[in-house]
């Protein structure tokens, strides 16, 4: 599947990178942000279960709990930790781990770094599209599902790109398509 253009076509649809997620669809996501998500669910289950169950012992130690705050701001942290836990089970079990090492594409699929020229401002722009929970725009990464990753997926250099905004329709173009180790 590496920087064959038919092998490229074929994964949109499969994987669900043409950012519209089917109910069967995997998640994608790289391996970085799969390591990521991992190592919260570890932490979670390893440190900070233990510490609340520790830290409601204790407050059921001090007697009333009717009127016991401290108990009372364990059991919210130990809510918050149990549906966090639960969640990222789900995520780890509905994702699909994308290898972008060493790919290379003519068109831009999950895992490219885009470079693009604003037509209006003429300013230059660089996205990596990643998976939902990975975007993070102070690392210029955005989702693949954004406005701006699905108006990019299958576009080539020199290619026109529209998005709409709530202020306006930015028009770019697509300067550069490379791929980077996260």
């Amino acid at each position: 599947m590496r920087g064959d253009r038919e092998d490229d076509r074929q994964a949109l649809p499969e994987t669900g990178f043409n950012g519209h997620r089917g109910e069967d669809m995997p998640t994608p996501i790289t391996r970085k942000g799969y390591e990521a998500l991992k190592a919260e669910l570890d932490r979670l289950h390893k440190v900070e279960r233990p510490r609340v169950i520790e830290a409601i012992a204790e407050a059921r130690a001090h007697g009333d709990l009717s009127e016991n705050a401290e108990y009372d701001a364990a059991k919210e942290r130990q809510g918050f930790i149990e549906a966090r836990l639960a969640e990222l089970k789900g995520k780890l079990a509905d994702c699909r781990i994308i290898d972008i090492a060493g790919r290379t594409s003519d068109t831009v699929v999950f895992g490219a770094t885009v470079v693009l020229i604003e037509q209006e401002a003429q300013a230059k722009k660089q996205y990596t599209l990643v998976g939902q929970d990975e975007a993070d725009l102070k690392y210029s990464r955005i989702s693949v599902q954004s406005p701006v990753g699905r108006a990019l997926i299958g576009k080539r250099v020199g290619d026109l790109v529209e998005v709409t905004t709530p202020a306006k329709v930015v028009e770019y173009e697509v300067m550069e398509i490379r791929f980077e180790e996260l």
